[in-house]
Order: structure tokens, then sequence, then C-alpha cells
């Protein structure tokens, strides 16, 4: 080859390499240029929470981002059929990723964007939600008035119960409905809200009878309610026997959340009904007397009073055990309900005959013609009792015109509170009659000194004294 030939072939060399470096120049400066370009951009081919970001600034990310999450719905659905659908940002839902999207940025290399074209990155997913709870609370108060007006045109679940009717109790069968539990669904709503997810089925919230018409334990509550209502439950007071009405008792039972009790308030009224009618201690004592027959004695010291809440409670716990019984009502007082107030033995003062008997074990043990106090100062009629015995004492008081009077006696047998008694009196020249009018005493039964004596030595402490 001649030497003109080899210097052109070699110009033509240094020309093409020439070429190619002012290519991979420009090339170069291509790349650093979009490298540069990547430093305020994301990569191509780079996914947020699913969500394409390639070449977007943050602010355009960020808003990106958000019109896709305000735009996500959070459905409640019924039997697989959309009932509502709301949107989170409705729900309280506040979004904001420009935080995070910045670090992502920062983190990126911005050289690799020759790269990031062949290979798509994995997406990442950057938290930039927060909830106004106000908000929510706010929406789902609104929903949960929705719920409930669907609920009205919905069956009610309800469980199988005892049901009270004339002929005692019976089961009353449980309801399978449709109604939703809305507290439930409200609560739920709250919560998936904020753990961002999708939506709920209201059929999950339907609810289930918890108590069936077959369960055994209510099988047994209806016979033992059946027993108690049917129960032989007695009184015994002042020596008569009764039956509580058994319908009063059926009407007392109650049967709430699978407990069986008694209207106390019922129970109560019916013990104060017992008290009007028997408290010996404010109801007169009708009493068999000698010579006038049946007589109504008014309440004196020997007396007993129903104690109304005490007796309450006993009577309930009484039925409630669901055995037959009979019982005397829890009294307060000198006497006791649990037998007649006047047995065999008492003392009997008849005023309107000036006249008193001792029965001992039904019989007359003693009798005699006494004076009682003059109508100024009568002797107070009562069923009363010898609560002391007492020799040797001296009976203080005052006369009509206010002077002071103070009577020894040998015999005492204080009968009352006020300082009535039955006593000797030596100073009376006559008992019986009309005496009591003139000469009546200032309200003790005066007895002659003789027979007080027998009665005080063969009468015991306790024993009734009737006065009328």
């Amino acid at each position: 080859m001649s030497r003109t030939s080899r210097h052109k072939k070699s110009g033509k060399k240094k020309y093409v390499l020439i070429a190619i470096l002012v290519v991979l120049a420009a090339l170069t400066t291509g790349y650093g240029v979009n490298a540069s370009n990547y430093s305020e951009r994301f990569l191509p081919n780079t996914k947020i929470n699913h969500t394409d970001i390639s070449d977007l600034t943050v602010a355009e990310a960020n808003k990106k981002l958000k019109a896709a999450t305000d735009d996500t719905k959070f459905t409640i659905t019924d039997n697989g059929q959309e009932w509502k659908s709301i949107s989170l940002s409705d729900l309280g839902m506040k979004t904001d990723f420009s935080g995070e999207l910045k670090n992502l940025l920062e983190d990126q290399n911005q050289w690799g964007w020759g790269m990031a074209y062949v290979f798509t990155n994995d997406s990442s997913d950057v938290n930039g939600l927060t909830l106004d709870k106000d908000e929510l609370n706010a929406a789902a108060a609104t929903i949960q008035g929705e719920l409930n007006t669907l609920n009205e045109s919905r069956t009610k679940t309800t469980n199988a119960t005892l049901t009270k009717g004339d002929s005692g109790f019976t089961i009353t069968p449980e309801v399978n409905g449709n109604s939703v539990n809305v507290d439930n669904v409200i609560k739920d709503l709250k919560d998936f809200v904020s753990k961002d997810k999708s939506g709920l089925e209201l059929m999950d919230y339907t609810e289930k009878p918890t108590v069936l018409s077959t369960d055994e334990s209510l099988q047994t509550e209806m016979s033992k309610l059946n027993q108690i209502a049917q129960i032989q439950a007695n009184y015994t007071i002042n020596g008569e026997t009764f039956q509580i009405p058994t319908e009063s008792i059926s009407s007392w039972l109650q049967y709430t959340d699978g407990e069986i009790t008694l209207d106390r308030d019922q129970v109560k009224a019916y013990v104060a009904s017992l008290g009007d009618k028997y408290n010996t201690s404010t109801n007169p004592t009708k009493f068999k007397s000698t010579k006038r027959g049946e007589v109504s004695v008014p309440a004196g010291t020997l007396s007993w009073t129903i104690q109304v809440d005490t007796e309450t409670d006993a009577l309930v716990e009484a039925i409630l055990a669901g055995e037959a019984f009979t019982r005397t009502p829890v009294t307060k007082g000198s006497a006791t309900a649990a037998e007649p107030m006047i047995g065999n033995t008492y003392i009997e003062v008849d005023m309107e005959n000036q006249h008193m008997w001792y029965y001992k074990d039904g019989a007359v043990a003693l009798e005699t013609d006494v004076v009682t106090g003059k109508p100024t100062t009568a002797t107070p009629a009562g069923v009363n009792y010898i609560w002391e015995k007492k020799t040797n004492e001296t009976l203080k008081g005052k006369n009509e015109d206010g002077s002071d009077y103070a009577t020894p006696v040998d015999y005492w047998l204080p009968i009352d509170w006020s300082g009535v008694g039955i006593h000797d009196s030596s100073w009376q020249a006559a008992y019986g009659g009309d005496r009591y009018l003139t000469y009546g005493s200032h309200g003790c039964v005066n007895t002659p000194p003789d027979v007080m004596k027998t009665l005080y030595e063969t009468v015991e402490e306790g024993t009734p004294v009737l006065v009328f």
C-alpha cells in the first residue's frame, strides 16, 4: 500500500474515534442531566401503595396518593349487597404522605435512573394516614341512626323465656330474628376504619338466641316457679291458722334474667295488712267474759306488733324455698303471736259488775267484788299483764285537788305503765255495787285484804289481766 493510502485510512479512523467520543460525551452529559433531574423526582417504575409515582415530585406524588386514598371507600354490605359506601375521608381519615415521600426520595440513587427502566421497583407502603376521632364518631352516630331505622323493619331476636299466665308459668319460645346488633356494628366500624380495613357485612351481626325453649335449665326453672306458685304457705296467729292465697303468691312471683324473685313491695303490703288486722298493740281482743258474754277489750300492755320489714324478708325466703310451711310472724312486744292472747289462766276485771275473777288452768281459783276507779279517775280498760309482784309498797300520786297522796299497801301487782295495778285496800268499808262512783280509787283495782293476800300468793308474773 502506498504511503498516501495509509495516510488517508489513518485520518478516517481518527474522525470515527472523535465522533464516538463526542457521542459518549453527549450521552454522559445527558445521563448526568437526567440524574440531576431525578434528585427531585422519583425514578421510573416507582410505585407507592400500589400507585405509580414515576417522574413525580414529592408534592405531585403526595397529591396523587392522597387522591387515591381519599377515593377509597369503606363498604357496608347486607347479605352480600352494598348497603352503604362511605369514603374514608368522610369517616375522618386524613392523608399526608409528604414526610415519608421526602425520606424515600432522599434514599433513592438518582444515578440509577437508567436501570430503573429495565427493573421495576417493588411497590413500597408508606403510612400517611391520621384519624380524626371526632369526625369518625360523628359519622358513626349517623350510621347508627340509619341502622336503628333499618332494624325497625326487621324481626328482633329474642330468647325463650318464662311467661306468667292465669294457670302458672309457661315457656314462650325463642325468636330467630334478622335484626342486627347495632352497638357491635358501630364498635367494629370504628375499629376497622382505624385498621385500614375496607368494609363489613351486616349479616355477621345478626343476633342469635342464647336461650332456647328446649334448654333443660329453662324447663327446670318453669317447674320450680309453678311449684312455688302452688305452695301451701300457712300462718298461725293468735292460735288461728290460715293459708296465704295461692293466687297472691303467684302474683308476687317474678322471673327476670334467669332469676326467680318475689315482688317485695307486694309481699310487704300483704304482711302490713296482717298487722293491720291482727296486731294486738292496735286491735282490741275478743274475750268471752264470765257474765257479759263476748266483749272487746282494748289494747293494753300485753300486746305484740308484727315487724313488717323483718317478716317480709323471712316470708320471701320461706316461699322461695319451695316447700310447704306454717309460720308465725316475727313480732315485737310483751306477747307473741304464736299462741292465743288469752289462754286458760288469767285475771278478769269486770268494771260494769265491779267483780274480779282469777282463772287458773280454766277453772275459777278466786273471785271477789272490787272497787275500781271513780268516774273522774276511771280504771283504764285494756289487755294487760302482771309485770311485777311486790310487797309493802307505798303508792304515791296526786289527788283531784292537786295534793299529794302516799298510800301504803301490803301487796302490789302493777298491770300497766301508768301506775295502775291490783292491791289490797284496808280503808274500803265495802266492795262491789256502785261504791266506785263515790269511793272509787285513783284508777287501781281495790281488793279486799284477805283475798288480795291469797291472790298474791297464787298468781304468777306474766299472768294476763283483762280490764273492761
